[in-house]
């Protein structure tokens, strides 16, 4: 059974036995912090999601409980698809607003059409170098850790797919889009790679997930409505 924003009474299922949870994952929160809600909501400790979403990220994020927790490398391996900015003229440590940002001048010649030619680059299979901002680990250690120290190693590029990559408006320095992508594929690389391509610089100043395989952010769980639905009396803190 998947748990979405239209079951009713999710307090009383079973889940340690294992349940699904499609859960539309606010901004400013890690994805971390939406398991430890649905930890303490459930009651349940083995409890895990199925792809991160950064803090800045909102959208469809997949969680599962109990035995369930056997089946995310399952959804993990499903393409997914989002929505989002890139803004140009703009370059961070993260490839976001997260750090701080250095600004840049658009080319003069920045036209619809040198964007979609650049948009063409990025399509089929490409390499990724992962960014220093990730959970990524090297030598046991967070790479997020070592880049907020100051430092930066080397890491192997990484081969992923994109299925389809839109570009919905133009309206500069942003540019909207909707990409279609496999499993591990960093969209803030591909910001501050699309940038690199036009010589300005791009970060990833909005991001949405829509959809995981079949599965859409349409039908998940407003966090704090499926905390109500727990009614539960104690206050739960904010990010909890």
């Amino acid at each position: 059974m998947m748990i979405t924003k239209q079951t009713k009474d999710p307090q009383n299922l079973d889940y340690l036995a294992g349940q699904v949870l499609l859960i539309d994952k606010p901004v400013n929160w890690t994805s971390f912090n939406v398991v430890s809600r649905v930890r303490r909501l459930t009651k349940v400790k083995k409890v895990g999601h199925a792809g991160t979403l950064d803090p800045l990220a909102t959208g469809l994020l997949i969680v599962c409980t109990g035995k369930k927790t056997k089946e995310i490398s399952e959804y993990q391996a499903q393409r997914k698809k989002y929505t989002g900015i890139i803004t140009l003229g703009k370059s961070s440590p993260s490839m976001d607003l997260a750090t701080e940002i250095t600004e840049k001048v658009l080319p003069e010649d920045l036209s619809e059409e040198v964007i979609l030619s650049t948009r063409n680059k990025f399509l089929g299979n490409i390499e990724q170098i992962p960014p220093m901002f990730s959970a990524l680990k090297h030598k046991g250690k967070a790479l997020y850790k070592l880049a907020r120290a100051g430092k930066e190693v080397e890491r192997a590029p990484r081969q992923v797919e994109i299925f389809s990559f839109d570009i919905t408006k133009i309206e500069l320095p942003d540019i909207h889009f909707e990409i279609a992508c496999s499993k591990g594929t960093y969209i803030r690389v591909i910001a501050d790679d699309f940038g690199k391509e036009l010589g300005c610089g791009g970060i990833l100043s909005l991001l949405r997930r829509t959809e995981i395989g079949d599965y859409k952010v349409e039908d998940a769980c407003d966090l704090e409505e499926l905390t109500t639905k727990f009614n539960l009396n104690e206050y739960i803190p904010p990010n909890l």
